[in-house]
């Protein structure tokens, strides 16, 4: 969990795959937005039932990051939001349809929508001041996942164009595992950008190792 004076951010990790949901809720009115909707629908309501939800955002459309949606968005009864390129790849028709630069909205809070696409077409990340939910976009040590060398170069020009470019003091709570700082991914990307790849290089990327 990390709070500041006007945010706090729970960190769900839910089986069967270690994906994490995040709920952000604003301190001063206690409104909340539910990112991502893993596996365990009664973990992720159990923590968001002292809040007041407004909406559901998915990263991407991974079965991994919306196992639960159908079921979270019968019990909560709130809009879900995602990017237009993978609408049609979750379990449910979307409320909102989000694009690069939209804000989105919960108390006194606004996150901002960056669009990174790479590990799919329509995945998104959402930005507030020193916090990057990143969802499979970037990790500890390298980028999401990639079935292509055309999707690691796409995730790679996302990361620099959308995200490198934020201060180095934000934090990045990512899709599975734990957070990190983009001061630590920036140096270990410069370190990937130094070297030379084989032209098929994609998969499971590491800045140091790959």
């Amino acid at each position: 969990m990390e709070q500041d004076d006007k945010i706090l951010i729970k960190r769900i990790e839910t089986d069967p795959f270690g994906t994490n949901a995040y709920i952000l809720v604003c301190q001063r009115t206690q409104e909340s937005v539910l990112i991502d909707a893993p596996g365990d629908e009664l973990a992720i309501l159990d923590n968001i039932r002292n809040t007041k939800p407004r909406s559901i955002l998915i990263t991407h459309s991974h079965f991994d990051h919306t196992g639960a949606l159908k079921e979270l968005k019968r019990r909560l009864d709130i809009p879900v939001g995602v990017h237009q390129a993978d609408a049609r790849r979750i379990p449910l028709s979307p409320d909102l349809l989000l694009k690069d630069g939209d804000l989105v909205s919960f108390g006194n809070i606004k996150l901002k929508v960056l669009h990174t696409p790479g590990h799919t077409p329509g995945s998104i990340c959402f930005f507030r001041e020193k916090y990057l939910i990143s969802g499979d976009t970037l990790f500890p040590g390298g980028p999401g996942k990639t079935g292509s060398p055309s999707d690691l170069k796409q995730i790679i020009t996302s990361l620099k164009e959308k995200i490198f470019v934020l201060s180095d003091e934000v934090h990045v709570y990512p899709g599975h595992g734990e957070s990190t700082v983009l001061k630590k991914e920036k140096a270990e990307f410069a370190v990937f950008s130094s070297r030379k790849h084989r032209p098929d290089l994609c998969g499971d990327v590491l800045w140091l190792s790959s």
